[in-house]
């Protein structure tokens, strides 16, 4: 019989210069089904309207995926609930892009809102992410760390195409200049991969607050000694408030523990949805 664990922690912090704090989380482990949830949400856009647009985000993600655990759901076969998963995903994301357009209309003071948006759900042994702009998800397991998103944003084009490295871009004067955000436009095309647990590990989402500060060995470093493991995300915060704290920080941690032991990337579930049109490029406010 599958014995399953999952427990999941988060936290946000204003930091030490921002007057509001403008990411969002959320996250959810369910008592009865192996099934959890952190959607990290880091909105831009001035006074109260980044704040709005994180929010909005994340509460429709939270929303749908809340409301997935019904007859139909757990009636149908494991791939047939892949494939649910990945379209509640998917029309979540577009839901919140239309309410975030929607708001900007309706209010002057929000025009220039928009959020980045990381989400990850875990059902089973079935991960899936989700994200569009700088928030970031990481994997951490006893063979190392990975990341497992890329960045929408102008310095990872440039890193991509050999122009800078990554030292270099965290001194970049574009470094918080995205390419992909929900709010720009009404198209939205989220980044969308999938992989199948096969061994404990801890799974990271962070605005880019935390990742301003600590590079991925520093993170890695974290993950793999600080224990009890849902509690890294006060040691994250606390070490990002440390180093300077410029922006507001967001961190969850899902832990998964199986009896079932080795990571793997399930080719056959796993999917990336390509952009069919030019990445609108949006500057962030200044760190």
């Amino acid at each position: 019989m599958e014995s399953i664990r999952l427990a999941v922690n988060g936290r946000t912090d204003i930091g030490q210069v921002r007057e509001e704090n403008e990411d969002s989380i959320r996250w959810f482990a369910a008592p009865d089904h192996p099934f959890a949830y952190i959607v990290v949400a880091d909105g831009m856009g001035g006074y109260s309207g980044g704040a709005t647009a994180s929010n909005i985000a994340a509460d429709t993600l939270k929303k749908y995926l809340d409301g997935l655990l019904e007859h139909t759901f757990l009636s149908c076969s494991p791939d047939q609930q892949q494939l649910m998963l990945r379209a509640v995903l998917l029309d979540a994301i577009n839901i919140a892009n239309r309410e975030i357009l929607s708001a900007k209309g309706a209010h002057a003071q929000l025009s220039q809102m928009g959020t980045t948006l990381v989400v990850a759900v875990i059902w089973h042994d079935y991960l899936i992410v989700a994200h569009l702009g700088d928030s970031r998800a990481y994997l951490w397991n006893n063979y190392g760390m990975q990341r497992l998103t890329r960045d929408h944003s102008v310095v990872q084009e440039m890193i991509d195409s050999g122009q800078l490295t990554s030292e270099q871009a965290q001194e970049s004067s574009v470094r918080n200049h995205i390419t992909r955000a929900l709010g720009v436009s009404e198209q939205v095309e989220p980044d969308i991969n999938s992989w199948k647990l096969t061994e404990n590990a801890l799974l990271l989402l962070c605005s880019d607050g935390l990742t301003e500060y600590l590079d991925d060995h520093a993170i890695e470093r974290v993950l793999a000694t600080h224990r009890p493991a849902l509690e890294c995300v006060y040691r994250f915060i606390d070490d990002a408030n440390r180093f300077g704290g410029r922006d507001n920080i967001s961190a969850g941690i899902l832990e998964f523990a199986s009896q079932v032991e080795t990571l793997t990337t399930d080719s056959e579930s796993s999917i990336t949805l390509r952009p069919q049109r030019e990445d609108v490029t949006v500057r962030k406010e200044q760190r």
